[in-house]
């Protein structure tokens, strides 16, 4: 197999700044997407537990929130988060635009 490559701007985007870059880049078990988020965005709680997948979440730009099951964390550009499956989880960005990068596997 060789190489894949893709530039994640040329992703379609789906709900507003989520793009999935799984399929492009043939992954065949992490999935990773890239969340650019518009200043006030929330995204809707969820977990992964009947997909049994742990995810990273990495703040790349920008300061928001992840609720984790209940908890706030606050992130700021550089900070990394790992989910355990079962974690409920929401994003809530703050005033700036932020930018996330996604990744998680089974």
């Amino acid at each position: 197999m060789s190489p894949e490559k893709v530039t994640y701007e040329e992703t379609d985007a789906v709900a507003g700044g989520l793009r999935f870059l799984r399929e492009p880049l043939a992954c065949e078990n992490l999935g990773v997407s890239v969340l650019e988020c518009d200043p006030g965005w929330e995204g809707k709680p969820h977990d992964h537990a009947e997909e049994g997948q742990e995810e990273v979440y990495v703040l790349v730009d920008g300061a928001a929130t992840v609720s984790v099951d209940g908890e706030d964390v606050e992130m700021a550009a550089g900070d990394a988060l790992r989910l355990a499956p079962d974690e409920r989880r929401q994003i809530r960005n703050g005033d700036d635009p932020s930018t996330f990068v996604l990744a998680g596997a089974p």
